[in-house]
């Protein structure tokens, strides 16, 4: 087991005292890291009045910090981000060619335009750069988005999570602090310890606090999580997680929740015209399964085919599914591969339906992922815990029997044909869904533009409005 030392960062302050032990996720890799529970009061920033820092400094000013941090994240020279890198090959699902891949294209999430985009999208440059004067019928009203002391709970599936999240704290003018996840300890430091090389005293080094303590620590969460403290927590979590963050809520905390989310698929019988329109689809599935590993809330678990569920209809699907695992195993190392990390009880509910009836099993003997087709139109039990480039084709007689498998739970939807997507859409939002994209699309995601059903950044703000009128409204004095 590889020990690594990760120091807590504290507003630009490096902190490596009082360390304490943990195995990160996948028991390949042991870290050492200050107790948090020891600097609490350090953490927080008590006094909302010092995010007035923030506020000197431009949106264009804040813009050309991130472009120049990302400048300096590129793997090829930069010992942060390459002791990331290195980490990330031992505690997460992710190869070496992948995760180089994922790597060498996070300094572009930094770039001017992207950011530019990110802001003028999701909020509006104006609202964050001053107050905007509104006409409502009665009154003239100014409004203005301002940040929050906000703790961000990342996850560990991606990096780019870090990414995102210093992004959001910097263009709001908010004071962050991020629970780094123990399947990736190191990236979120890696970022912060590059701000303090390239600008210690800048005002976003000084707000961004880079913490790990073991979900559920109540010496560390009973403290943190109080209205005093934060305005704002920002929780991408599993069930557990979310479920121990909510018995802290109380009136002047707003929990922002991107709560778990599986994600599938749903292909209508247009496939079957032609043998082309098969293995266009059967590629496409493919990699929205394989991508990354399935490591994405986005990536397909769950996939709804109209095949039938005749006789004839079951060998369509146990066809297409041989198709799909074909390509699968076909996807270029860089998007996908034998999994480092095989989930052991995934691996066992594998071997338990191996000699069934019910199902049609397409690999599943190694680390190479699997295909398992339903005999009947239901999905496997076992359908949450699918991973590790396991998918589940199920067959059924309709799209509308295929849309009622749609839950609040499931956070994407790749659609084939594309002109599918119209017809069902509605439906599957009433379900709960939250994205619907083309088949093969499904983790080309982006963080422009609403997701997990909310618009995330527009929530982390606090909206202030300034109301002017020449005298109260009339039905307040009737």
């Amino acid at each position: 087991m590889v020990d690594y030392r990760i120091p807590l960062i504290i507003r630009g302050e490096l902190i490596e005292d009082n360390l304490v032990r943990h195995a990160a996720r996948h028991g390949q890799l042991a870290f050492e890291t200050p107790d948090a529970g020891q600097y609490v009061s350090r953490m927080v920033l008590r006094n909302p009045n010092d995010l007035s820092d923030l506020y000197r400094l431009s949106l264009d000013e804040i813009i050309d910090f991130l472009g120049e941090l990302g400048a300096r994240m590129h793997l090829r020279d930069n010992a942060y981000i390459q002791q990331a890198f290195d980490m990330s090959l031992k505690a997460s699902h992710h190869t070496e060619a992948m995760a180089r891949d994922m790597f060498e294209i996070f300094p572009n999430i930094l770039s001017r335009a992207n950011v530019e985009e990110y802001i003028e999208r999701n909020v509006g440059r104006a609202y964050l750069e001053g107050w905007v004067d509104e006409t409502y019928s009665d009154r003239e009203v100014a409004v203005r988005a301002f940040g929050a002391r906000t703790v961000h709970v990342i996850p560990g599936n991606t990096p780019a999570a870090g990414i995102v999240t210093l992004i959001a704290n910097a263009v709001t003018r908010s004071d962050a602090i991020i629970k780094i996840p123990s399947n990736d300890p190191f990236f979120a430091t890696a970022m912060a310890r590059t701000m303090i090389d390239m600008a210690p005293d800048h005002p976003l080094t000084r707000h961004l606090t880079v913490a790990y303590w073991k979900g559920g620590d109540a010496r560390v969460e009973k403290s943190l999580y109080d209205a005093r403290n934060i305005e704002k927590i920002v929780a991408w979590g599993g069930f557990d997680s979310m479920r121990s963050i909510r018995q802290y809520l109380a009136p002047g905390i707003d929990l922002v929740a991107l709560d778990p989310k599986i994600s599938g698929s749903i292909i209508g019988a247009e496939v079957f015209e032609s043998e082309a329109s098969l293995r266009d689809a059967a590629e496409k599935a493919a990699f929205d399964i394989g991508h990354h590993n399935q490591g994405g809330c986005a990536s397909a678990r769950s996939i709804y085919l109209v095949s039938g569920t005749d006789a004839a209809g079951i060998e369509r699907a146990n066809r297409f599914g041989e198709m799909v695992f074909a390509a699968l195993q076909a996807l270029p190392e860089a998007v996908s591969s034998p999994h480092p990390a095989f989930d052991p009880v995934l691996r066992s509910e594998i071997d338990g339906i191996r000699y069934s009836d019910a199902y049609r099993l397409f690999g599943g003997k190694g680390a190479e992922g699997a295909i398992i087709v339903s005999q009947d139109d239901e999905p496997v039990d076992f359908a949450e815990r699918l991973d590790c480039r396991v998918a589940n084709i199920v067959p059924v007689d309709s799209v509308d029997a295929a849309v009622r498998h749609v839950t609040v739970h499931m956070q994407t939807i790749g659609v084939y044909p594309n002109t599918l997507k119209a017809r069902i859409r509605d439906a599957c939002a009433l379900r709960g869904c939250q994205r619907i994209v083309p088949l093969g699309c499904a983790t080309a995601g982006s963080q422009v533009g609403p997701w997990d059903a909310i618009e995330p950044l527009r929530r982390m703000v606090r909206w202030l409005r300034d109301d002017t009128m020449d005298k109260p409204a009339g039905y307040l004095h009737a």
